[in-house]
């Protein structure tokens, strides 16, 4: 239930390919998880209906987005239906004996465990793995084997509505990947300490003999690790009280090089957010043995994945059609940085999607403008499905704007994806790069605008 969800979507695919029979229902069909799972053979049940819970030898896998209410899940629960979480699924049937690496942090996870997938791939490992997007070189985002080797990307959103526990609760780390630590998921923590809490009881789970990598330049990373870790901690990051430091980085149109301590890397990523993703995979990888030169094979390979600063097109006026499943402050900027390193000497428009459950409300208010102010040019969508928010809740659109011509950034604010085009039609410029954030579909845009503008 919910198997259009990135990381729904990918162990079912993997549960396909290990030889199951898989079925999914979704209210939000949408590509590209709708097109890759129809490949993969899995029947996709267009809606949520109690008929759909007919098979008496079946296993209910219930996403974290079904709740009370659902008419499968009144059925399941009815008719005593065996179900389990994603996370519990995985825990009893991939994780237990495996050697399993978590990645977590509020950003940067589905790159960083892309690429330390990619590295063990690379390198012979053959490592069952579960990353929330589609990376380039592997082509789906779940694979499950006997090879003792397990790499996961550990959500720190809640499991199911009957377990509100962090799904990395249930991954048994023997080694964890703390990128950094900020405030969000609003709909489900309450502040930054509640979220350092949960981050907390994932540090407890590592045993004494294995490892956890946390970015020392951020404190709240440190702070957690200090309070909860009984297994060795790495620190890395660009201080030089760091354990393992990154200097010398060199930003390329398309790539970047620096080196984790004293030794030369490159990747074909632009930031330096991704450059902290590739020391934390980096470092993963040496700890389990892999060596300098395999790891920088790896790197030269690496193929980017799906919907992360993925370029979709270009039209016959030169206008460039990137996506960017950025939905948070600090990762809109980080993505518009990074671009604007790319497409040097060219105008960026941001075209945001406020559809997460915290993007709604206000709890960015501040900070999402200047964010979006890094862009050339801004276009919003209005908020949608706004019934479950009072007006003090939800984020004001208006003030965003507001601050944005404050900053002299062009915003604009329209109703839909068809308006944003037209809008864009009347304001973009031959050359121009336009940048889609958002974790969802957002209307089919990208292929709108490539076909508005050739």
């Amino acid at each position: 239930m919910g198997i259009c969800g990135t990381a729904m979507g990918s162990v079912a695919a993997a549960f396909a390919d290990a030889g199951y029979e898989v079925i999914g229902s979704d209210a939000n069909v949408y590509d590209p998880m709708k097109s890759f799972l129809e490949k993969k053979g899995i029947a996709i049940l267009d809606g949520y209906r109690e008929e759909n819970v007919e098979s008496e030898d079946a296993l209910f896998v219930i996403g974290n987005a079904q709740s009370r209410g659902n008419a499968e899940v009144e059925a399941v629960l009815r008719e005593k239906r065996p179900y389990v979480s994603l996370p519990e699924l995985l825990r009893t049937t991939v994780l237990r004996g495996s050697s399993n690496i978590l990645v977590s942090g509020t950003h940067g996870k589905t790159t960083t465990s892309s690429l330390l997938a990619w590295i063990f791939e690379s390198a012979g490992r053959n490592p069952s793995y579960m990353i929330g997007g589609i990376p380039g070189n592997l082509g789906q985002g779940a694979r499950f084997v006997d090879s003792g080797h397990a790499i996961l990307e550990a959500d720190e959103y809640d499991s199911a509505f009957f377990d509100k526990r962090s799904k990395f609760i249930q991954y048994l780390p023997e080694v964890a990947i703390l990128n950094n630590l900020e405030f969000d998921h609003a709909d489900i923590f309450d502040d930054l300490k509640a979220v350092e809490k949960t981050f907390g009881h994932m540090v407890r789970l590592v045993p004494d003999n294995g490892l956890i990598l946390a970015n020392g330049d951020q404190e709240t990373c440190r702070r957690v690790v200090g309070a909860e870790s009984h297994a060795p901690v790495c620190f890395v990051g660009v201080g030089p009280e760091n354990d393992r430091q990154i200097t010398d980085i060199n930003y390329q149109s398309q790539g970047t090089s620096f080196q984790l301590a004293g030794v030369h890397y490159t990747i074909p990523l632009l930031g330096e957010f991704n450059v902290r993703n590739a020391a934390m995979a980096v470092s993963a990888a040496l700890h389990a043995g892999i060596d300098q030169k395999a790891i920088q094979t790896a790197l030269d390979t690496f193929e980017g994945i799906r919907r992360r600063q993925e370029e979709r097109g270009t039209t016959s006026r030169g206008i460039t059609v990137v996506d960017d499943f950025a939905h948070h402050p600090t990762a809109i900027g980080q993505a518009i940085e990074g671009l604007r390193v790319r497409y040097e000497g060219r105008r960026l428009w941001a075209i945001f999607e406020p559809r997460s459950n915290t993007m709604r409300r206000k709890v960015f208010q501040d900070q999402l403008p200047a964010a979006l102010s890094k862009a050339d040019g801004v276009c919003l969508s209005a908020i949608e499905d706004t019934k479950n928010l009072t007006d003090e809740e939800q984020l004001d659109v208006q003030a965003v704007l507001s601050e944005l011509a404050d900053a002299r950034v062009p915003a604009y604010l329209e109703p839909s994806a068809d308006a944003i085009v037209e809008r864009l039609g009347r304001e973009v410029d031959d050359g121009d790069v336009l940048i889609v954030l958002s974790n969802g579909g957002f209307g089919g845009i990208h292929e709108k605008l490539l076909s508005y503008f050739d």
